[in-house]
């Protein structure tokens, strides 16, 4: 085709169109070939001319309803089907569950502090012989520790056993005549009389009680009426000594510790918790407790006590577990492995990597159906390995992305919806 050929097939176009757009007026004619003629040019012209509320390319305009469902649409972020399925998205549906979590941590093997014992005199002595004499030794309760030689035992003793045999016949007293002085200015005296026997007696064995003299010891001296020059300590319960502070001819003062001894049948563990764990723990609570040092053995124990105060530089609480130790095969300051389950009862939940935390606000993205994603803030509650709890922001039934929602939360951020 020319080029002369297109410039006419154009003139004849624009002929045709000029001439759908003007109607040119006739004047009234009787005959009725101009009636007709004008019947069909009024006719091609109203074709010609774009209808009422017509857009571009004779579409039909939106309604309002529709212009408000897609502005809705506009605060989700709309991803195809195939678009979802080439970048791995998952969904998974809020569910009431039970949820239980597992708290981990070391402990470390402490003695019973209600199995400890510290063995004292209250009087003046020195050692004479120790019966008890390394650390480490195994005694049973009862069995010597050590003989002490106080001279002021001794006196005391002498003078409870002078007591017991000056004693006369029952039913007699003994009496004392004791002056003193009213303290007047007169300087007026008076005369007081009469000492029960049987009272001094009480007080010198009251005395040696005080002492913590051994009630055998005391009935020793009463029926061989002579006084014992060494006091023989013995100890109060089954344990070791893990503590000697003497040694043979050591000088004792009232009070000084001599032995400290601890009864290993059971022991404690001591565990640290994190602060944000502790509204989790309570007292009973069952736990797993396992030692390196015992491949394969573990303990069934519970929570027996929480500390009341948290540690400043770690941040952390101290629980206390009970164990039994029958074999003496576990040692003060070992290290273990801790476990305690804990159920938390039914809650609503979602995967913990379907929200997104983006450290002003944690948000999910909930499938509103027909590829589009909506993004809404929620606030979490406890938090488990896989699961968290949701308080407030979405309801059972709910749908929400739980594998590559980062991708969708960068395509909501490129538009603008986020």
């Amino acid at each position: 085709m020319t080029g002369k050929n297109l410039v006419i097939i154009g003139l004849l176009i624009l002929v045709a169109i000029f001439l759908s757009h003007y109607v040119p007026p006739t004047p009234p004619s009787s005959s009725g070939e101009g009636d007709e003629g004008r019947g069909i040019r009024e006719a091609v012209a109203t074709a010609a001319k774009p209808s009422p509320g017509s857009g571009e390319l004779g579409k039909k305009p939106r309604a309002p309803e529709e212009k408000v469902s897609k502005e809705e649409e506009l605060s989700g972020v709309e991803i195809p089907l195939e678009k979802q399925q080439l970048i791995g998205v998952r969904k998974v549906e809020v569910t009431m569950r039970p949820l239980q979590t597992t708290i981990r941590t070391v402990g470390r093997i402490d003695y019973d502090e209600r199995k400890l014992a510290t063995v004292n005199i209250k009087v003046e002595g020195w050692i004479e012989k120790l019966y008890a004499n390394y650390a480490g030794k195994y005694v049973k309760k009862g069995e010597k520790l050590a003989d002490i030689y106080s001279p002021e035992l001794y006196s005391t003793q002498l003078e409870f056993v002078n007591l017991l045999i000056w004693k006369p016949e029952k039913g007699h007293r003994l009496q004392r005549n004791v002056e003193f002085t009213w303290g007047d200015r007169y300087g007026a005296t008076g005369r007081m009389l009469t000492f029960d026997i049987d009272a001094l007696l009480e007080v010198a064995k009251q005395k040696l009680k005080l002492w913590e003299i051994p009630d055998e010891q005391i009935k020793e001296v009463e029926e061989t009426k002579k006084p014992m020059k060494m006091l023989t300590l013995t100890s109060p319960i089954n344990g070791y000594i893990i503590e000697k502070k003497v040694v043979e001819g050591t000088r004792i003062q009232p009070g000084d510790k001599i032995f400290d001894i601890a009864d290993l049948s059971t022991l404690w563990v001591i565990a640290d918790i994190y602060a944000h764990e502790l509204p989790l723990i309570k007292v009973g609570q069952p736990a797993r407790i396992s030692l390196s040092f015992f491949p394969g053995k573990e303990f069934s124990s519970k929570i027996d006590y929480i500390y009341p105060t948290l540690s400043g530089s770690t941040r952390t609480m101290k629980i206390r577990f009970i164990i039994p130790n029958p074999d003496g095969g576990m040692k003060p300051q070992m290290f273990t492995d801790v476990e305690v389950k804990i159920d938390l009862g039914r809650r609503l939940v979602v995967p913990a990597d379907a929200v997104i935390d983006t450290g002003t606000k944690k948000v999910v993205y909930v499938d509103k159906g027909e590829g589009i994603f909506e993004p809404r803030e929620v606030v979490l509650g406890l938090r488990t390995d896989e699961m968290v709890e949701v308080i407030k922001g979405l309801k059972a039934g709910e749908k929400v992305a739980s594998a590559a929602n980062f991708l969708i939360d960068s395509e909501a951020k490129l538009k603008g919806i986020q």
